[in-house]
């Protein structure tokens, strides 16, 4: 696989705590040279990116991050408000908790209030697969597939795991209705990519991919 085609499927991002914004800057510059699919970036910086990206990378940022515990009212209201400041696509954290108590009626319908809190802009839906067991994972894959939500991802970065070959497995073989897969967090190598890729994943969470070809 060439590399710009796996760069075309990578969000590239920063989402520590301490990012600044000339680091973010410097995200956006790389996004745009490498014609990434996406720069995902923390909410506070998004105004300020899609102004400076100026439609040259789509701009990406998180919801509910990173526990997912935040109530559904916040998680629509921290969407719309990065949709109005220019995001183009939202990647929201699911209530852990919810699924440890099968209350996938719950997770849902969130996922769909989050959804149309997105005015139409892209929907993510992580998962934290490292959190759950193979049989959770499946059953999750198949509410989030019935959603409104375009894609499903596996991973914050901020828990105890990445994405896993493993896990990427399960989803792929669980989605359905065009639902994609992000595969997010770990991704340390161009085989590591190339591998998920194959496995199904339609995106990558990672902004070692592109320093690797910088420093390649």
């Amino acid at each position: 696989m060439d590399i710009d085609t796996i760069l075309s499927k990578v969000d590239h991002t920063l989402l520590k705590p301490e990012a600044t914004w000339e680091q973010i800057q410097a995200i956006c510059d790389d996004g745009i040279k490498f014609m990434t699919a996406s720069v995902c970036i923390p909410p506070v910086f998004v105004k300020q990116a899609y102004e400076y990206v100026r439609g040259e990378v789509p701009v990406c940022t998180v919801v509910g991050f990173p526990n997912g515990y935040n109530t559904t009212e916040i998680k629509c209201a921290e969407a719309a408000q990065a949709v109005k400041d220019g995001a183009s696509e939202i990647d929201m954290v699911i209530n852990i908790g919810w699924v440890k108590e099968q209350r996938w009626d719950d997770i849902f319908c969130e996922i769909n209030k989050v959804k149309d809190s997105c005015d139409g802009k892209l929907l993510k839906v992580i998962v934290e697969t490292c959190l759950l067991s193979d049989e959770e994972i499946e059953k999750i894959t198949q509410v989030v597939s019935l959603s409104k939500a375009e894609f499903i991802k596996t991973s914050t970065g901020f828990s105890t795991e990445g994405a896993t070959f493993h896990a990427v497995k399960i989803l792929s073989d669980n989605v359905s209705n065009n639902t994609k897969i992000k595969a997010a967090g770990g991704i340390n190598t161009i085989e590591d990519a190339e591998k998920f890729i194959a496995l199904g994943a339609d995106r990558l969470g990672t902004s070692r991919i592109v320093n690797l070809v910088k420093n390649g």
